[in-house]
């Protein structure tokens, strides 16, 4: 049901701290294929499965990933211009060991080194997909560490060291055995035309916090609750372009965590004060950003 209601409440400055991302859906063009690479290669346990669609996660059942075949899809452009959708969705490891272990895992398989960034605030480690959805698997450092310039948190992409996650492994001597319990979808990542607009949306409409603004170098990135982002936008490939086709490989939709009705209904009153449509499904309530990148809230009761 698509909503018809005026805001009825004040809502607060920021969206509610206790705000996170979730289980993140994807459309893939062959669903056995990307199972070998996300259970042999990254994993994920299959918590359910069925012929055209699998739901992944982490060995404590927290599920992660929601994988839905779609035969005959467009492959998702790899390079130069692209569409707006999905940049990356970032899994978090608990430690550092775990991150260690896992990429000790993968040199172990015979895959090459992955792509990485030291961040300042996280270690990354980045792959695709065999449809060119893009991942990260990453660590925090304690809040503590991360560095800050007149209270503003710093972020940069350094050289990750290797050397240093693999002996954090060794040093625990403990085997590979999936991804561990605790495991989560630590933010998303997407690829978005106009990064004013991205602003206006995602921090001035739905209330997330902007935490860095490199809207000269074409990113953004915003979070609740003073983490360093939930939520990344840029437009480097996707500058002034639209969606994929519906027929296309790539994001379907991403899980936003509220924790009760009240912050939700903060939300839904931003969106009606702004007139952007959404609508209720049994699981929760779906938005979609000015390029159609849909949103699915939930409260911690819902789901």
């Amino acid at each position: 049901m698509t909503n018809t209601q005026q805001p009825t409440q004040t809502v607060t400055t920021s969206i509610h701290p206790d705000t996170h991302v979730g289980l993140v859906a994807l459309a893939v063009s062959n669903l056995e294929e990307s199972l070998v690479y996300y259970t042999q290669g990254l994993g994920f346990q299959v918590l359910k499965k069925d012929a055209q669609s699998a739901l992944l996660g982490a060995l404590d059942g927290t599920p992660l990933l929601q994988l839905t075949e779609l035969k005959g899809a467009t492959p998702w452009p790899r390079g130069g211009v692209s569409y707006t959708g999905l940049y990356h969705f970032a899994i978090l490891m608990p430690t550092r060991a775990d991150l260690g272990r896992w990429l000790r895992h993968w040199l172990t398989i015979g895959q090459d080194l992955p792509g990485q960034g030291d961040h300042l605030v996280s270690e990354a480690l980045y792959l695709e997909d065999p449809d060119g959805n893009g991942i990260e698997i990453y660590r925090d450092r304690p809040r503590s560490e991360w560095p800050r310039v007149n209270g503003q948190i710093q972020m940069a992409s350094d050289p990750v060291d290797i050397r240093g996650l693999l002996a954090d492994a060794e040093s625990e001597d403990k085997p590979w055995e999936g991804m561990p319990a605790g495991t989560r979808m630590g933010h998303v990542h997407l690829q978005v035309a106009d990064i004013p607009e991205a602003r206006a949306f995602y921090n001035g409409i739905l209330g997330f916090d902007i935490i860095i603004d490199w809207e000269r170098m074409g990113a953004l990135f915003v979070s609740a609750g003073g983490y360093h982002h939930h939520l990344g936008m840029n437009t480097w490939h996707s500058r002034g372009r639209g969606p994929a086709s519906e027929n296309s490989v790539g994001l379907r939709y991403l899980t936003v965590h509220m924790p009760n009705e009240t912050a939700l209904n903060e939300v839904l009153a931003r969106l009606d004060a702004a007139n952007v449509s959404y609508e209720r499904n049994s699981d929760g309530v779906v938005v979609e950003d000015p390029w159609h990148n849909k949103l699915l809230f939930v409260t911690n009761k819902s789901n």
